[in-house]
């Protein structure tokens, strides 16, 4: 089977991250978001990729390359960017000639049976219940347990299952009759050409789509949903149960913990939910539910829920203080 994974938003969202890295390239847990995507795919076998790159597509081609030389890669550049809609369409004569096609998008890491969903007859679709649909695009499910509806960002949602970025699509051809209808019609959403509008055109035409309960759904499209995922990713039982203090006498580690390779780490407090990327130096600091790029330094450090970029420095402040009764000292105003 053959992937299709759009990668070509800038990530308002992740700033100032992302002025300097794609969205996808962001580090979680023990890897980027991409990374993580490629090692599920390539954990079931599959070999064939197509990624459509925009912003610092170059940087998204380069990791690829790099990073797995042995898969069979494909990039497609989609500008202007309209949507993902409008980057399927970009990207259609990489795949409209398949038996079935999967999509996943680059900026959500999603936990599911992939063998189970590419065996599926059905044209399969991705879902998670959510407390807030409007904000995603909802399915609507009928008696016989085949789609009806698709509504991308519904001001009132008639459902809780929202499409969590993974579609496993056969016939793919009528995919791209789809895509091409929604475009020559200028069929919009919010001003994007949708997917979803696509799906639903393809719906109406008698093509049968189930949905697929997914166990774990990891959007890292903002800081927050970045930082819950990282968290989320480091309570697997290897990072877990893994005992690093050995690996850094006069250090506290509090699992879950995730520290790259070539790391120098003196006399701090690391954990839990701290994922530390390669060649990075701490001293002094202490960590907690936080993502440190590689090649950063930091010293007399105390951070909780933060995001720290490869290559970056902060030098905090170090007290000797002799503090006699009755006293009040305030750093925070």
């Amino acid at each position: 089977m053959k992937v299709v994974i759009p990668v070509a938003g800038v990530g308002s969202k992740l700033r100032p991250h992302t002025h300097t890295q794609p969205k996808s390239l962001v580090p979680v847990a023990d890897n980027t978001i991409l990374g993580h995507i490629v090692e599920k795919l390539l954990q079931v076998g599959i070999q064939d990729y197509v990624f459509i790159i925009g912003y610092l597509g170059d940087k998204v081609e380069n990791y690829v390359r790099q990073k797995y030389p042995g898969i069979r890669a494909e990039f497609v550049v989609q500008e202007p960017r309209e949507g993902l809609g409008h980057a399927l369409w970009i990207a259609r004569e990489t795949y409209r000639h398949e038996d079935s096609v999967l999509i996943m998008l680059g900026d959500t890491i999603v936990e599911a049976d992939l063998e189970a969903i590419i065996a599926s007859p059905n044209s399969v679709l991705g879902v998670k219940k959510v407390a807030k649909p409007s904000l995603f695009g909802v399915t609507e499910v009928g008696n016989d347990e085949y789609i009806i509806k698709l509504v991308e960002k519904p001001i009132i949602p008639k459902s809780n299952f929202a499409l969590v970025g993974l579609y496993k699509i056969m016939k793919p051809e009528k995919l791209v009759c789809s895509l091409e209808h929604i475009i020559t019609e200028g069929i919009r959403t919010h001003n994007e050409y949708h997917l979803t509008d696509a799906l639903m055109h393809m719906i109406r035409q008698g093509e049968k789509m189930v949905t697929w309960n997914v166990d774990n759904w990891f959007d890292c499209g903002r800081k927050e949903t970045l930082l819950e995922a990282n968290a989320k990713l480091l309570s697997r039982p290897r990072f877990r149960e893994h005992d690093l203090s050995s690996q850094y006498p006069g250090n506290i580690i509090i699992p879950p913990v995730s520290i790259g390779a070539n790391c120098n780490i003196s006399h701090s407090i690391i954990g839990p939910n701290v994922a530390i990327g390669d060649n990075t130096t701490i001293s002094r600091s202490s960590l907690s539910n936080s993502i440190i790029g590689a090649y950063s330094e930091l010293q007399n450090a105390v951070m909780h829920d933060s995001i720290i970029g490869s290559d970056a420095s902060f030098r905090g402040l170090s007290h000797s203080l002799n503090i006699g009764d009755s006293t009040e000292i305030n750093f925070a105003q």
